[in-house]
């Protein structure tokens, strides 16, 4: 049973947002399913590391959803910055429920025990903010990701963190979460959000305070799940 985790898959099945108009984005969806079932088999299981789905509600997501659904593995998907759709966790395991979305999870203010680790993340924010609401929103990310690291306490397992938003980025740093990671003694930081060679050069990969740092947005990863464990 492997892990793997990929981010920033951008699915507009179900809505008018093409991302192929971007340059290296041709055919990213058929280059993604073609890498993923190349790698991933039914046991396994892939973190996907927020925008997810263009769709503004979940209505709109069900055919991104069952495309997810299709591929091999179980898939634990968490909030990012482009999910208009995401609701409340309830609303959205129902929807998932309903419509037999089996192989889907959410991670959101909890966490889940996989093959000897625990996968626990939240969303994230900035590394530059300094309005009075982005503070608001650092800290209520900061509250979800202790409770998402909280839930794995009584756990042996090695915890790994998934992130949306680098907690570091070039010379700036969300000092907020680069705090709660390093209290919690995280180790492994997986995130997404980066896009282009432009945004990818100034990355932060390796090591860093102590935690290796990992980016995964698909184009990065050129449309194909990294294997974590």
């Amino acid at each position: 049973m492997a892990l793997y985790a990929i981010a920033d898959l951008h699915l507009s099945l179900g809505t008018d947002k093409p991302m192929d108009i971007f340059r290296g984005w041709q055919d990213y969806l058929e280059r993604l399913e073609n890498n993923w079932r190349a790698l991933v088999t039914d046991s396994d299981t892939v973190v996907i590391s927020g925008d997810i789905s263009w769709g503004m509600k979940l209505e709109d997501c069900y055919e991104d959803f069952s495309f997810l659904n299709s591929l091999p593995g179980t898939k634990i998907l968490l909030k990012g910055n482009h999910d208009y759709w995401w609701s409340t966790k309830k609303k959205i395991e129902d929807y998932l429920q309903i419509n037999n979305f089996d192989t889907i999870k959410i991670l959101f203010n909890n966490s889940f025990k996989v093959d000897g680790v625990t996968i626990c993340g939240s969303r994230g924010w900035y590394y530059d903010s300094e309005t009075d609401a982005d503070i608001k929103v650092i800290n209520r990310e900061v509250g979800r990701l202790k409770l998402s690291l909280d839930s794995a306490s009584d756990s042996k397992n090695t915890p790994i963190l998934f992130l949306h938003y680098p907690p570091v980025y070039a010379d700036l740093e969300c000092e907020e979460i680069m705090e709660t990671l390093i209290a919690y003694g995280i180790k492994e930081c997986y995130y997404g959000h980066l896009h282009g060679l432009h945004t990818h050069k100034n990355a932060v990969i390796g090591e860093y305070k102590g935690i290796n740092m990992h980016l995964i947005s698909c184009d990065y990863t050129n449309f194909t799940p990294i294997l974590v464990r």
